[in-house]
């Protein structure tokens, strides 16, 4: 008898990722850096979505338009402050951990107005409270959600469009979100050459140089 091969799953993880507006017109971008020091300007707009995804490039962007004027309409700012446009988005129940669902109002914004030089975790803090961060600072429950878990690894079904899927077993694990809080360069898939590639180029280099100076050396 032939049994159905099972479908493909991959490793995703289940977390809150930390998004910035483009400015005006412009859509959302995976932020570079944690919002615990993120300090985006007076009429910036942050956004943070919960989801399962496996990297940067696979996550769920918050369904809001990251519009500062409409977010912070008639909110004026005063002297010793800056208006941050915040959006929360709490995803939907398949991403929910098991045991828990989103809030029943699953799309949250709000306009604080901070100290100039506050962080994007403050902002947020001021529309979404209680936050919940693990021992190593990554951001893990906005507004008590989820109540529990932190980044924990699940399955997700594989791309079928995938040329080349390696066998049982062999796959590395995807690396799991960063230790600092939800959106950090860690989590990022930059496409570039890793810092081992550049410095073993650069090893590679300075020994074809030296041949050369040592041959021409002898020769004179």
């Amino acid at each position: 008898m032939l049994l159905a091969a099972a479908p493909a799953q991959a490793a995703g993880y289940r977390y809150w990722s930390f998004w910035e507006g483009e400015g005006k017109g412009g859509g959302w971008a995976y932020a570079t850096q944690g919002p615990a020091t993120a300090r985006p300007a007076d009429g910036g707009v942050i956004g943070f979505r919960f989801a399962v995804s496996k990297d940067s490039a696979d996550a769920s962007k918050p369904s809001a338009t990251p519009d500062f004027g409409q977010i912070c309409a008639g909110v004026e700012k005063q002297d010793g402050t800056k208006r941050i446009a915040v959006v929360v988005d709490f995803g939907g129940p398949e991403d929910a951990p098991p045991g828990e669902t989103p809030p029943a109002k699953g799309l949250r914004t709000g306009c604080p107005q901070v100290r100039e030089d506050a962080t994007a975790a403050e902002a947020l803090a001021a529309v979404a409270k209680p936050l919940r961060y693990d021992a190593s600072a990554m951001l893990c429950g906005i507004a008590g959600y989820p109540a529990k878990g932190c980044g924990e690894q699940v399955e997700v079904p594989a791309d079928p469009s995938a040329s080349a899927q390696p066998s049982a077993g062999t796959a590395a694990p995807a690396a799991k979100p960063s230790g600092q809080p939800a959106g950090t360069a860690a989590e990022e898939s930059s496409g570039g050459p890793s810092f081992g590639l550049v410095t073993g180029g650069a090893a590679v280099l300075f020994l074809g140089i030296a041949g050369v100076w040592q041959a021409r050396r002898r020769r004179g």
